[in-house]
């Protein structure tokens, strides 16, 4: 894993400044690749590409990045794993396109690639995750590419007349042409979704490259250049709707072992690594699939990691030690104390180089500090939820929403009414004690949440309005931020959603489209990157999602649970009564932790007068949400994140440019 920067400035023709500027642009990703760097300069251009490495395959100087071709047309920088490039070889030496081969880098092979097939069948072939950028010498054309889910990042945008591009804003931000202001729509896409979705970014003129794309930027035609729009080579919804028209249709015995027989390919396939490497475990579905077949692979015991809190409702700790002493792995926990989450809480703004409010960050970047001390590389068992449906609204929603139209209007409103009169910590309780005699199916984590989300979504008109309610935070965050609009984003563009054959089915597309890429992504890899760890995310494998969606919903939801199928799979290592209990989040006692000892640092970034100096918000809503969660009437703990996330940037970002000028 690394981290890239570069820059092409027009006009520009004293060039004896880059190579200090490209320096200071890829040292700001020291911490994404602490064991090598480099800059690459093409003079007559102005253009400049940077690098930070963290070696993993081939730790010779021979994986050196920026790397030039074999035949010299082509220089990269490269950040990520193409865990098939031994193959690519193969098929390039048996076409006699293959150069003589320098290292074994995957890099190399990379550039081998793009010198025989051109750019657009290699990211093709390539299977992995990446952020790439690619000067073309003999063209002058630039091509910036990211992987198909988007595991890695990747920003670009013009200042003036500078390109900049870089793995995080903080690259961008080195440069002295950068002065970009804050775009107060992003700001209300992160008031709504803890994160702010690509293409858009905090920054105006600033955007995120989309997962599976590439933009090619003619660097002798700066109008072409600036007007380039990223193309796409791979797209989530036509691989949702080609497995729907053509599903599998074999028996369940039969699609659990050509599920099992892909994970075992895809988990082999990314343990390929020249350094230690081993496995997040929190004990659920996902996570123990993925050690379980890493071990079944492994001739030692794989290393396993996970944190623990000794706060009620928050510690998987001890499911995870279970299945590691199931599976045999080398487990190592730790039991984080609240001390040890909240020293996280100054950190947040420079690791996440833009607000991102996620508050699950501080466990992640905890679980990824204690797996550094031991690998360099840990795998993950994101995205199983998005695949195989196991989000509790999977489960619920079609159920609510058809009995919710069923109910006439003042039925609704007096349900939400009698929803929200009782304050979530006492729908808790009541769910707590009602606990022995309630369903299985009723055993809810946070039901107090889920019942004021209930309430939310009781007067709404159609299932995509529902769906988008369930996922927001601030309903309406536009009147939250001055002089903002929210932009359009793929939620609200219904030319961007996929065609499906279930309302389950088209919530789990747009989860992986927006959930997954712009949250939980994000969240991993920052969080990891700030410990200079890489993280794999097998799951993530095209071919894997190209299957599970040929499979059946009914593979996938069953009997009211989700990941049925997945389940399977991991029922042939581990034992189901290890496994089988409520769905858990990896998460932290927020709400208590935002009355007690985050109250006085909440306070000081929530203060009215503060709010109204720095200019974004409207005090009134945001005071009357902090009394009200103070008070124990609601919790609000989202809605506060997003908002101390946002503050807490700004002021981050602030004491930097202050920095920056003395």
């Amino acid at each position: 894993m690394c981290g890239l920067a570069g820059f092409w400035s027009v006009g520009v023709s004293d060039t004896s400044a880059s190579p200090g500027i490209a320096w200071r642009m890829a040292n700001t990703l020291r911490s994404r690749g602490p064991d090598d760097g480099g800059v690459w300069l093409d003079q007559a251009h102005n253009l400049a590409l940077g690098h930070r490495r963290l070696a993993i395959l081939d730790l010779s100087p021979a994986g050196h990045q920026p790397m030039q071709s074999a035949c010299e047309r082509y220089v990269i920088a490269f950040n990520g794993e193409i865990y098939n490039h031994l193959e690519l070889r193969g098929q390039l030496e048996a076409a006699d396109r293959a150069p003589a081969w320098r290292s074994h880098s995957d890099t190399e092979t990379l550039l081998a690639g793009f010198a025989a097939w051109g750019v657009e069948r290699t990211l093709k072939a390539c299977i992995g995750m990446f952020a790439i950028a690619l000067w073309d010498r003999q063209e002058r054309q630039l091509t910036l590419a990211r992987d198909r889910l988007g595991e890695k990042p990747l920003y670009y945008g013009w200042q003036g007349n500078t390109l900049l591009f870089g793995s995080e804003l903080k690259a961008l931000r080195a440069h002295p042409a950068f002065r970009a202001g804050v775009d107060r729509g992003a700001l209300t896409l992160l008031l709504r979704h803890n994160c702010i979705p690509a293409p858009y970014s905090i920054y105006q003129g600033i955007s995120k490259l989309p997962p599976g794309h590439f933009v090619t930027l003619p660097l002798h035609d700066a109008t072409a250049a600036r007007t380039a729009e990223p193309s796409a080579y791979w797209r989530l919804n036509e691989a949702v709707e080609r497995g729907l028209a053509e599903p599998f249709a074999g028996s369940a015995e039969e699609a659990v072992e050509l599920l099992h027989a892909q994970l075992s390919r895809s988990i082999g396939a990314q343990m390929l690594a020249d350094v230690p490497l081993g496995a997040f475990l929190s004990g659920g579905v996902d996570s123990s699939t993925v050690a379980a077949l890493m071990q079944a692979q492994s001739s030692q015991p794989v290393r396993t990691f996970t944190i623990g809190f000794d706060e009620g409702g928050y510690d998987e700790a001890v499911h995870a030690r279970a299945v590691a002493r199931h599976l045999g792995t080398e487990h190592t926990e730790l039991y984080a104390s609240p001390a040890d989450a909240l020293a996280v809480i100054p950190r947040l703004p420079s690791m996440y180089c833009e607000p991102f409010s996620d508050s699950s960050q501080i466990p992640t970047f905890l679980v990824s500090q204690l797996a550094r001390q031991h690998v360099t590389v840990a795998l993950s068992g994101d995205g199983g939820d998005e695949l195989f449906g196991g989000y509790n609204r999977y489960l619920s929603a079609r159920k609510v929403w058809s009995q919710m139209q069923h109910l006439p209007g003042f039925a609704r409103q007096a349900a939400a009414g009698l929803l929200r009169a009782l304050p979530p910590a006492t729908w808790d309780r009541l769910f707590e004690m009602a606990r022995p005699l309630l369903p299985r199916r009723l055993h809810l984590a946070i039901p107090g949440d889920k019942a004021q989300k209930l309430a939310d979504v009781l007067e709404l008109s159609d299932s995509q309005a529902f769906f988008r309610q369930l996922t927001s935070h601030w309903k309406d965050p536009a009147s939250l931020v001055i002089g903002a609009r929210e932009p359009q984003t793929r939620l609200t563009d219904p030319n961007a959603w996929p065609h499906s054959d279930s309302f389950e089915h088209w919530m789990m597309a747009m989860d992986a489209q927006t959930y997954m890429a712009d949250d939980i992504l994000v969240k991993v890899d920052r969080a990891a990157m700030a410990t200079s760890l890489e993280t794999r995310v097998p799951l993530l494998d095209h071919r894997v999602v190209e299957l599970a969606w040929r499979m059946p919903l009914d593979l996938k939801i069953r009997q009211g649970q989700g990941k049925w199928l997945l389940r399977q799979v991991l029922y042939r290592h581990v034992p189901r009564e290890l496994i089988e209990r409520p769905k858990q989040g990896f998460g932290i006692p927020l709400d208590r932790w935002l009355r007690g000892p985050l109250r006085d640092w909440a306070e000081d970034l929530l203060d009215e007068g503060r709010l109204r100096q720095d200019g974004y918000f409207h005090p009134e809503p945001i005071r009357r949400l902090w009394n009200e969660h103070l008070g124990g009437r609601h919790n609000w703990q989202h809605q506060l994140w997003d908002v101390l996330m946002f503050q807490a940037w700004l002021t981050e970002t602030r004491r930097h440019e202050l920095s920056a000028h003395r």
